[in-house]
Parts: structure tokens; C-alpha cells; sequence
């Protein structure tokens, strides 16, 4: 994908239907699953797809989590570089 932040924040990312994200305990994380495997989600990537439900552009998640983490620094760039890791690995499609 490789866009600059400003293309990506009025994208409206949605989870790819092949992936199941969900919160697994055996884990003690949240995984995407799909029928190849598991992926371990680390805490910021979870809290990220947490706000994607497929109406929320990039943007709107980008402040809501400015909201729940006033004090996270990078956390723009952090999102975007996330999206575009997740659209590589297919993880997501947009609206």
C-alpha cells in the first residue's frame, strides 16, 4: 500500500472475513484466527483493531485512541504504520 497518512485517515478499515479476532485466554492476548493458523496480537495492536468495526475511518480511531491515551507519543504514526502492516498481511480490507 505504502500511502501517505494524510490518503489513509478517511479510509474505513474493516476486519477481512477470513480472520476471527477475539480475545483468547489460553494466550492471555487477542488473536486474529483464520484457517491457517493464529496470530498473537501484542497490546497496542489489539487496542487498534479494538476500534475498527467498519465504519470508523482511520482517522476517527486515531482520535479516539488520542482520547483513551493522551500521553502516547507517536501514536498517529504508530496507527498508520499498523494499517499498512495489516493491509500487507491482508489482515483487513476498506469500505
Amino acid at each position: 500500500m505504502s500511502e501517505q497518512p494524510d490518503a489513509l485517515s478517511s479510509k474505513v478499515p474493516k476486519l477481512n472475513r477470513l480472520f476471527k479476532f477475539q480475545f483468547e485466554p489460553a494466550q492471555d492476548c487477542y488473536v486474529l484466527l483464520f484457517p491457517e493458523g493464529m496470530v498473537k496480537l501484542n497490546p497496542s495492536a489489539s487496542e487498534i483493531l479494538l476500534q475498527v468495526n467498519g465504519e470508523r475511518t482511520i482517522s476517527d480511531i486515531i482520535d479516539a485512541l488520542l482520547a483513551k491515551f493522551p500521553d502516547a507519543e507517536g501514536l498517529r504514526e504508530d496507527v498508520f504504520a499498523f494499517f499498512e502492516h495489516a493491509d500487507e498481511k491482508r489482515w483487513i480490507n476498506y469500505v
